[in-house]
């Protein structure tokens, strides 16, 4: 049913880009966004627009509206976390992005506020949690289980029954071989093949070889 309400977006950087796009392809009403990069009044992308500052949320009934997080993922960076946790402690709720463009197995279960972007393939078994994003041309074979917070960014490839723990970033074109666990706060250099478990908040850094930095 909140489906249905019109929609803020939260953010105006490039991921907010993106979300919009999706949201208008699927003919979603947008009320406009708010950022504390834009003056109220302006145009982003020429399409939407700017609402005012983060004050400007407390206008609208959580009741009346629901919210899409623009707010980019990136690693040790919690901004998009944080805002999205303040906001639910007053009752507004997080709507589900899914490009059109992705193909999604029939029994996959998106948990709130779940985004996941163009070209994206997801097969059956997987559990994608609260505020996750699924970024462009990613691939999840089945049974994979990703966890709250998390960042899978684009071209990231997990074969089937791969496990991904809450707040984890697993970087740019990254291969995670089956089964495998990756801990919590963790976070997966670009371009990295994951071939064995990896515990919680680690930093794990691509070179020649890799090697784990206990943060």
């Amino acid at each position: 049913m909140n489906d249905i309400k019109p929609v803020i977006i939260l953010g105006s950087g490039g991921h907010a880009k993106v979300v919009l796009d999706t949201l208008l392809l699927e003919n979603i009403e947008i009320l406009g966004c708010i950022t504390p990069d834009m003056k109220a009044g302006e145009k982003f992308c020429n399409q939407i627009t700017v609402l005012g500052s983060d004050e400007k949320i407390a206008k609208y009934k959580p009741g009346d509206v629901i919210l899409v997080n623009g707010i980019g993922a990136m690693p040790y960076k919690n901004l998009r976390w944080k805002i999205a946790k303040q906001l639910r402690d007053k009752g507004y709720k997080f709507k589900k992005v899914i490009h059109p463009s992705a193909v999604i197995a029939r029994d996959i279960v998106f948990e709130e506020g779940v985004q996941v972007m163009a070209g994206v393939v997801i097969q059956p078994g997987t559990v994608i949690g609260t505020d996750s994003i699924i970024n462009t041309g990613v691939l999840l074979d089945h049974d994979c289980k990703i966890a709250k917070n998390c960042h899978l960014a684009p071209g990231v490839i997990c074969s089937g029954g791969v496990n991904i723990d809450m707040g984890t970033h697993i970087g740019t074109g990254t291969t995670v071989i089956q089964n495998i666990c990756i801990g919590k706060d963790s976070v997966i250099a670009s371009g990295s093949s994951i071939y064995k478990d990896v515990a919680d908040n680690v930093k794990l850094i691509q070179s020649r070889q890799l090697k784990q930095i206990q943060r």
